[in-house]
Formats: C-alpha cells, structure tokens, sequence
C-alpha cells in the first residue's frame, strides 16, 4: 500500500474524528479508510488513533506524531508539485462560492484552469453563506468580507468594488437621487447577510452612513441585481455585475460621485497543512488569474 496516501487518510481522519466522514470526503470506501489506517499504525509500530463508537481521536502517541506526519506529507507533496507536469495532475476539488460570483467571474477563469490541469475535477456547492468547511466537504470557499473566518486560512486575492443602480424607469418616477441621504426617501433592496442596512459612501473628506429602508431583502446579489431591472428600487451590486447592464442601458448608476465601501475577497480553506496538489494548483492559479494592481 502506498504509504504517502496511507498517511494522508489518517491525517484527515485525524481532522474529521471520523472514519466515515473520511470516507465521504475523500470518495473512498470505509473499509479503505480503515485499512490505510491500519497500514501506517504497522508501519511505525503503534496505535494512532483510539476508535470509539461515537468518536475517533488521537492517542497520545498520535499526538505525538501527528506533526511529524504533516511535516513528512507537505515535503513529499511539494517534491511530487515541482517535478509532476501540469498536465498530469489529477485530483478533485470541491468550492464553494457565491452564485453572483460563481457564473459571472470564476467559470470564466475555471474555463482557463482547466485548459492547464485537464485532469483536475471541480465540483461547485454555489450558495452565499457560512459553511462548515469540514462536515461538508469544502476544499476552497471564496468569500467576499473584510472580516474573514480566523479559524480559516484566508489569502486575499481580489477587490470587490460595488455601485449603487436603479433602473431608468424607476429613476424617471421618483424624487431625484443627488445626495446620499436622499436615498432614505427611496425603496432599497437589501442584502441580508450584512445585518443592518447602512449604505457608507465617500467623497473626497465627504463620508456618509445612511440607513436605507429595505422592503425587499435577498441572501444572493443576482436575485436583488434584477429586482433593480424590474424596478423595484435602488440596489447596491459588485461592478462584476452591475458594470455589464450599466453598459447595456438596463440600469444606472445612483450617485455615480460617491464612492461605497469595497470588500476583499478571500479563497479560505482549513489549513496550509495536508494541502493536497489539486487545490494547492487551484489557489495558486486564481490568484494569478485574478492578479491586484
């Protein structure tokens, strides 16, 4: 039995507490799972881990050795990294991305990542919210905040600026927008997922926080981005979104002087430790892809 893949099962058993979880998470079978697990115990001579019916944990030997294991996995991943050609790189990757950000800017970038690494599989979990990155099977979650999980590690590979934008026709039948607080006499369609709904805009030393009235609210910027087409108000969007029906005559821009808050965006993943070569390949790629001034 291959002893580098034998060490890797154990290490995400050791993450996951469970044999079953593992088993799920890597699409092997549970008895796979129990015999690599068994083979690196016979190979260094000692129990690792103490099986329970509830739970799986480290013995204290596990304990032990477990970061003599990562340290030994990282060294022969990146050997293996340096010396694999991109084209026969396989593996899979599971993301979990927003759909706003899903269709309009990572399938295009994906399209690219798979002309290199045409043996890496993706698999895309598109909702706009937290997730427990382990207990679903999560590699790489983007994420846009300037707050990101510090239980994650987090790299910054983007800046998400956004516009205010209401569709002509709701613009031509309602009070002219010249100032920020003027948005408080207009319907507002919020996202959710941010709480209150304070639109902060700057100009120049100029900064307002205005609360806006939010009688349409959405977890998902594509829902809220065509309630503003439909005229149903004034939306804030990512200009990924909103720069293309700007162009097209289907929205304009509300206060176009005024400046709102940009976000970073984050790739998270659990940890730089056991970082298997799909997902290494893909961080690396969209951050070049992706590349700030």
């Amino acid at each position: 039995m291959d002893r580098l893949t034998a060490v890797k099962v154990l290490l995400d058993v050791a993450q996951t507490e469970s044999f079953t979880a593992t088993s799920e998470r890597l699409d092997i079978s549970r008895p796979m799972v129990t015999r690599n697990v068994e083979a690196v115990e016979n190979w260094l001579g000692a129990r690792l881990l103490q099986r329970t019916t509830r739970k799986v944990s480290l013995t204290s030997v596990g304990e032990q050795m477990l970061p003599e294991l990562q340290r030994w996995v990282e060294q022969a991943l990146l050997i293996e990294e340096n010396l694999m050609p991109k084209q026969s790189l396989q593996g899979f990757v599971r993301i979990s991305v927003s759909m706003s950000f899903g269709f309009s800017m990572l399938m295009p970038a994906l399209q690219q990542f798979r002309q290199q690494y045409p043996g890496i599989k993706i698999d895309i979990d598109a909702q706009d919210r937290a997730v427990d990155m382990v207990s679903e099977r999560i590699d790489l979650a983007i994420r846009t905040t300037n707050d990101p999980d510090p239980a994650l590690v987090g790299r910054c590979f983007a800046i998400c600026h956004s516009k205010l934008v209401a569709s002509p026709e709701y613009l031509a039948s309602h009070p002219e927008i010249a100032h920020p607080t003027d948005l408080t006499k207009h319907r507002c369609l919020g996202y959710k997922n941010f709480g209150r709904h304070v639109w902060q805009l700057t100009k120049g030393e100029q900064k307002h926080d205005v609360e806006v009235s939010c009688d349409i609210s959405a977890n998902e910027a594509t829902v809220l981005l065509h309630g503003s087409i439909a005229g149903l108000g004034v939306s804030m969007q990512p200009e990924y979104l909103a720069d293309e029906k700007i162009a097209r005559g289907e929205l304009n821009w509300v206060l176009p002087d005024w400046q709102l808050t940009s976000l970073k965006m984050y790739l998270l993943y659990p940890s730089r430790k056991h970082l298997a070569h799909p997902v290494r390949a893909l961080i690396d790629f969209l951050v070049q892809y992706f590349k700030m001034d």
